[in-house]
């Protein structure tokens, strides 16, 4: 399978989301989409990641969608996630079937290098109690992306993240929403 580039037809895909409905991206065709594949549901720095959003999401187009793609059961995700209450759709990918379609890197390598550049990031979730609840390789060594889709359901810009804690700034999200 490919990276998503800019310019291509933004997936297409139904996945079950947290509030126990499922989730198909056609309903949301006219919308400026933020599609962010996470890592696992207890990732300590997918779960800062949440929570930097959630305290910016005033500053966002109102008419802006998010979806933030977990590998993860659902059942596992809904309980990990229902303390954010987050104001953005969070769905399963229980099987990595899109993340796989996407290209959605694994490196184990770059996994220890976002690790080790983010010990402050690391500690602040240490201390909110984000404990990484997998030793599974697999899932430790999933490089999350953020993808970019315009209201014509074109990828602007999809982002690769180099590691574990590398994303797209959120002032580049915001302006994203409000069309900049």
């Amino acid at each position: 399978m490919a990276r998503l580039q800019s310019g291509d037809i933004a997936p297409e895909f139904v996945l079950p989301s947290i509030d126990g409905m499922n989730f198909n991206s056609s309903d949301m065709k006219g919308k400026n989409i933020i599609l962010t594949f996470f890592r696992f549901s207890s990732c300590p720095f997918c779960n800062m990641r949440i929570n930097a959003i959630i305290k910016r999401w005033n500053e966002f187009n109102s008419d802006t969608v998010m979806v933030g793609v977990f590998d993860a059961k659902i059942k596992d995700l809904t309980k990990r996630m229902k303390h954010h209450n987050a104001p953005f759709t969070i769905v399963a990918d229980e099987n990595y079937d899109l993340f796989t379609k996407h290209s959605v890197e694994k490196s184990f390598l770059r996994f220890m290098i976002g690790t080790l550049s983010a010990p402050i990031t690391l500690m602040k979730a240490t201390v909110r109690g984000y404990f990484p609840r997998t030793l599974s390789i697999s899932k430790l060594s999933t490089i999350p992306a953020d993808i970019l889709i315009d209201k014509k359901g074109k990828v602007v810009k999809a982002h690769y993240c180099k590691n574990t804690v590398d994303h797209l700034s959120i002032d580049e999200m915001v302006a994203f929403s409000h069309g900049n």
